[in-house]
């Protein structure tokens, strides 16, 4: 599992919470003011998930309005910038740093040693707000700090392109940390970077400055998220992932060279995996064997059956029952 942290304030007293989870905050961070209208009872979750050099922090709390002005910043700069990401689920609420509001999807980077002013409320005081955040340390970021600096407090959108790719990716890490081991956490922080460096360089239009091995890897993970999204269809092969990308077969292949498997072992394990989870998935027990491995890019069953039974040791009727059975008899 990730080494992840969690405060929560109601592990103190109601007066001392906000107060507790500023300093809490200011421990992982950087000195900051706080305010809020429900001072009396301040109810707020943090987790911190550590990746690498990168930390991916998750909240929920009410309305709140946060500031560091600059007399905090000459006491204390810890280097990073910071990522405000869209956060699934996070329903309504207004975010304003000075410069505007953020629309639902937006990124926004900040760095450390400017002031910041952030207000995130909503209509009803009581409801909770959702939000997430990635710290990059300054000097983890491969491009030159005068061109991030034209990004600073700038909207970038998380729901296309690179932006989304990094949100994915963000939020299926927070969403499942059990699913990984802790030496996982430098690679996902890599990851990140990576796409991170890629979303800048894009809105910079300056993707040379990125290091050409960041570029190839933020370029795998399209393609990765690609496949992902195209498993249904059956021609989805290297070819036509090559064509999507405006790149030969050739230089796809390489590109899978530093991977653990080549871009078609990689496609066939995806649409495999896919099946495993619909099978055993009580909503669609109804779902015909033939038509999950359809959607799976499978038109043929005998060629689907082959397939998942090498990989799982069972035809797949024979383990959509197994696992029937078993979460039966968990009951």
């Amino acid at each position: 599992m990730l080494d992840e942290t969690v405060f929560r304030t109601e592990d103190v007293a109601p007066p001392d919470r906000l107060e507790y989870w500023r300093h809490r905050l200011a421990e992982r961070s950087a000195p900051f003011e706080a305010g809020t209208e429900n001072a009396v009872d301040f109810r707020a979750d943090l987790r911190i998930l550590t990746l690498g050099e990168l930390q991916l922090w998750n909240m929920e709390s009410p309305s709140i309005t946060v500031r560091r002005p600059a007399r905090l910043i000459r006491s204390s700069d810890p280097e990073f910038y910071l990522l405000s990401l869209p956060f699934p689920g996070a329903g309504p609420a207004s975010r304003s740093d000075g410069h505007g509001e953020w629309r639902p999807r937006d990124l926004v980077m900040y760095d450390s040693i400017r002031p910041i002013s952030l207000q995130v409320s909503t209509d009803d005081p009581r409801r909770q707000i959702r939000g997430a955040w990635l710290t990059v340390p300054r000097q983890a970021l491969p491009l030159p700090p005068d061109k991030v600096a034209e990004l600073i407090a700038r909207r970038m959108p998380g729901g296309t392109g690179v932006g989304a790719l990094l949100v994915q990716l963000l939020n299926g890490i927070a969403a499942d940390t059990g699913a990984y081991r802790a030496g996982d956490a430098p690679r996902l922080g890599t990851a990140a970077l990576d796409l991170v460096s890629a979303l800048l360089a894009h809105h910079l239009d300056a993707e040379d400055a990125v290091p050409p091995e960041s570029r190839r890897r933020a370029l795998v993970q399209r393609i990765r998220a690609f496949i992902r999204a195209h498993l249904h269809e059956p021609d989805l092969n290297p070819g036509t992932v090559a064509a999507a990308h405006h790149i030969s077969v050739s230089y796809l292949h390489r590109l899978f060279e530093n991977e653990e498997e080549t871009v078609a072992a990689w496609i066939r394990r995806q649409r495999l995996e896919r099946a495993r989870r619909d099978l055993t998935d009580p909503a669609l027990a109804t779902t015909p064997v033939h038509a999950i491995a359809a959607r799976c890019g499978f038109p043929r069953a005998a060629d689907f059956s082959r397939a998942f039974r090498g990989a799982y040791g069972l035809p797949p009727s024979d383990y959509r029952h197994g696992a029937a059975a078993t979460a039966g008899g968990g009951r």
